[in-house]
């Protein structure tokens, strides 16, 4: 069973139904129990970083993500899912993350349309087991208007153009997070969806 995180913020039940059309049981959940038990954790999101922060800190489930990823349990994290990941962010003042893992979100650069909106090419700079099936070059589906900056380059997956090249993808031992949209990026996206949940079984 895949536990996604309810932590109020993000379009929950997108990710929970794109799951179910690639055969895995999945629920929407804020129980430290169910998330425990899971055998995947899924946070996905879209908002701004501090409210979700705030909302993970009250919630407690922060703890509880870094508890599981702490054991091996395989991790997904999805857009802001990925932002909180990392040490801090710059969105509106800086904020602390997870500090899962280190280095800092950033906005996009200035001379670009903001948000980064449609369609776009990921690089692959590493063999990530979830993107076993998707060809470079792929097009996958983005929303954000920042990105990450890790101070450890070797857990880039991939890596998109968009004014400059952003990490579009990490991936380190049983985390896999990335800045484009599964479950809004059609087959290829269910394909990623589909290797992660084989993960988890």
């Amino acid at each position: 069973m895949i536990a996604v995180v309810d932590y109020g913020v993000g379009n929950l039940r997108s990710v929970q139904k794109g799951f179910e059309k690639v055969g895995f049981e999945t629920v929407i959940t804020a129980d430290k129990n169910i998330l425990d038990k899971a055998d995947g954790i899924v946070l996905p999101g879209v908002g701004a970083f501090k409210d979700a922060v705030n909302a993970l800190s009250k919630s407690r489930l922060g703890e509880v993500i870094i508890e599981n990823i702490s054991k091996g349990k395989p991790f997904l994290g999805i857009c802001l899912g990925l932002h909180l990941l990392f040490t801090q962010s710059e969105e509106h003042g800086i904020t602390q993350g997870l500090n899962i893992i280190p280095g800092r979100v950033v906005s996009l650069p200035s001379g670009v349309k903001i948000p980064h909106m449609g369609w776009n090419q990921i690089k692959k700079t590493e063999d990530a087991p979830v993107l076993t099936d998707i060809d470079e070059g792929s097009y996958l589906y983005f929303v954000h208007s920042y990105h990450v900056v890790p101070d450890d380059k070797s857990v880039v997956a991939t890596t998109t153009d968009y004014g400059i090249e952003f990490v579009s993808s990490i991936w380190k031992k049983n985390i896999f997070a990335s800045q484009f949209h599964p479950e809004k990026s059609s087959k290829l996206g269910l394909k990623v969806l589909g290797e992660f949940g084989g993960r988890t079984v």
